[in-house]
């Protein structure tokens, strides 16, 4: 409220304001925020308040954008339904019994139900676009190094990024317009001039070259979510862009590669909550004690679990077996994108496999939950950019696209997303539940 009164006395005075002015953002909880609480949704960091502010939030201040709260998530990132939070998961705004998402599923169901104007998740093998997706929003997964991660609290360094989620492409081009920009405190941050994003959504796509992996189609994916997806790639073929199908025949190693990539990097990252320098710190005098226990009652189960398999796979004499053969796949992976983008101009596949399903139904079955992650998790691998854009409903349930480009493409694939968008009113629709939602 003091930031609004702010902004509307110095419009008052005539002062030229940022591009943000007075639009209310929602932050997940492990994107730092000075003298806010950041936890990460975990025990281990439940009263953790960073003395700085995060690149990404530093950007959209100095826009004069509105920070109204952080989102629930999934621990420390690891998740696809936001069920592994310490406080609880969130529920889908559009049956409150299901599964929001993850592990930005509080980002996107602030969205969904209108708590903020936009929102900032972090995409680690589909986190953004996952919830995106459940809840019936835009999110955005941009390529690898485009947006910083200085102030991001690290799960997979060389997987995850920062990402918008909105409510339609317009907004989310003009989010991405503020916070992609080189930033010389994230080594991986990229110096590359852009364009305005939102310049870019004409609406033409004539003569664009749209590629359908068929290992994207195939058997696995519910076969009405399959339908979806065509009729919107037979919808962008009216508008004048042309389509054949594509094969990424190493996509089937994708999720077994990410997992153990992913895995070993938490492994790393976490080492560091030891409750004497970081985290939650249990009772005792002896540091073998305090150390074990506090990680044991501070990380909830999906994370310990994580770690432990991360650590299996790089330990002494499995480190070659597994981790570095996941890192040779990785590449097999990115040839077969980088083939596929020869032909096409972009690739378009559903962004789940399946519709939102009830809260509790697969959370004690984690390869179960580890398979819904197939149709992303090969983005994050070669580093591209893709966005979900909401493409129908099954059963008064969303349904998202997912539209995939090489790196740095991020101004055709929201070209793409808004020339669809316009020309269809899934965006339009609200969820009735927007009044008990946890996000």
């Amino acid at each position: 409220m003091e930031t609004a009164k702010r902004i509307d006395a110095e419009k008052r005075k005539g002062k030229t304001l940022g591009r943000l002015a007075g639009v209310c953002v929602a932050v997940k909880d492990n994107i730092c925020t000075k003298n806010v609480k950041t936890t990460c949704s975990s025990r281990m960091l439940a009263n953790f308040v960073p003395p700085y502010n995060s690149t990404v939030i530093e950007r959209l201040v100095n826009e004069d954008a509105i920070i109204v709260g952080k989102t629930n998530m999934d621990e420390f990132a690891m998740g696809s339904t936001t069920e592994s939070s310490y406080f609880g998961p969130t529920k889908n705004p559009w049956d409150v019994s299901r599964v929001s998402g993850g592990s930005s599923g509080g980002s996107a169901a602030a969205v969904a139900v209108e708590e903020a104007i936009a929102a900032i998740g972090s995409d680690t093998g589909g986190s953004v676009r996952c919830p995106a997706s459940f809840c019936s929003v835009v999110g955005l997964k941009p390529t690898y190094g485009l947006v910083s991660r200085y102030g991001l609290i690290a799960f997979a360094n060389s997987l995850e990024q920062i990402g918008p989620i909105t409510r339609d492409v317009y907004d989310c081009a003009l989010l991405l317009n503020v916070i992609a920009a080189n930033d010389p405190r994230d080594s991986t941050s990229v110096s590359i001039d852009h364009d305005d994003y939102t310049e870019q959504l004409d609406g033409i796509i004539k003569g664009l070259k749209i590629g359908v992996p068929k290992e994207l189609m195939a058997e696995g994916t519910d076969e009405r979510i399959v339908k979806a997806a065509w009729k919107a790639i037979y919808l962008l073929e009216e508008l004048g862009a042309s389509f054949g199908e594509t094969s990424l025949p190493n996509i089937e190693y994708a999720l077994p590669a990410y997992y153990l990539i992913a895995m070993s990097e938490a492994s790393s990252n976490l080492a560091r909550y030891d409750g004497i320098r970081y985290g939650y710190r249990a009772e005792g005098t002896i540091w073998s004690d305090v150390f074990s226990k506090g990680r044991k009652i501070g990380f909830g189960s999906e994370v310990r679990r994580r770690i432990i398999l991360g650590t299996y796979a790089l330990s002494e004499g499995y480190y070659d077996e597994y981790y570095m053969k996941a890192l040779k796949v990785r590449t097999l992976i990115k040839n077969d994108f980088e083939r596929a983008f020869e032909a096409f101009d972009v690739l378009i596949a559903p962004t789940m496999p399946l519709l939102p399903f009830k809260i509790g139904e697969k959370i004690t079955d984690p390869l179960a939950l580890y398979l819904t992650d197939i149709d992303t998790v090969s983005v994050n691998l070669m580093g591209g950019c893709a966005v979900s854009v909401p493409c129908g409903f099954i059963e008064d349930l969303p349904v998202g696209m997912q539209i995939i480009g090489k790196p740095f493409d991020e101004e055709l694939i929201l070209r793409v997303a808004h020339a669809f968008e316009q020309n269809t009113s899934h965006h339009q629709r609200k969820p009735k539940f927007t009044n008990k939602i946890n996000s």
